[in-house]
């Protein structure tokens, strides 16, 4: 192998691997330096496209005044509970928030402050049938996420809420269903009474 040739496998090399050990902050690496609170209560119900959450967030204690002055803006996140990432690998979690699929709806992003809030946020319509929890992340300057705060604990068992997702069917189409079904079957009972007064006539 010529000189160039192994210059040029070399610097492939690298760029492979560099590649392979590339990727977005770790989660476990953050400290959960934010109080958040939703105004929702565990396991209530709420619908998409109709109800609203109230969302609002706090530096904690464990955040210094230093670590504070990095933090430039704060994203909003409503997040799938492990309940309902169980054998769906397009909502599953990975320490990799790039890869991370947790917390794929955005509620709002805002400069950040020693508080925030409150957000009033309305379900969004194409928000799928699940349960939840809200999760702000603080981002620095280059957008990077660098602390966090949830409404649920860290196993993500309590303070969840449930949402039902539109199926795609109104009222009024139930309605409608409901009343020709009614129809035909009175228009039945009507067509065997008839019938049977017939077959007695002619008997």
């Amino acid at each position: 192998m010529g000189f160039p040739s192994l210059i040029f496998t070399t610097a492939l090399f690298l760029f492979l691997c560099s590649l392979s050990v590339a990727g977005g902050v770790l989660f476990s690496s953050l400290k959960p330096t934010l109080s958040v609170t939703a105004s929702f209560k565990q396991g209530q119900v709420l619908v998409a496209g109709e109800d609203t959450i109230t969302v609002t967030w706090s530096h904690n204690k464990t955040l210094s005044a230093g670590a504070a002055s990095s933090y430039k803006t704060v994203k909003v996140k409503l997040c799938y509970a492990p309940t309902s990432q169980t054998d769906r690998g397009w909502r599953k979690k990975n320490d990799d928030l790039d890869k991370d699929k947790t917390c794929q709806f955005t509620i709002t992003t805002t400069q950040s402050n020693s508080g925030g809030g409150p957000i009033v946020w309305t379900i969004e319509r194409d928000i799928p049938t699940a349960a939840y929890f809200v999760r702000v992340y603080a981002l620095d300057a280059s957008g990077a996420e660098v602390g966090y705060g949830q409404t649920t604990d860290a196993k993500k068992l309590v303070h969840l809420m449930e949402v039902r997702g539109i199926s795609g069917r109104h009222a009024s189409i139930d309605i409608t269903a409901g009343c020709f079904s009614a129809f035909l079957v009175v228009s039945l009972a009507g067509f065997f009474a008839a019938e049977k007064r017939r077959r007695t006539n002619r008997g």
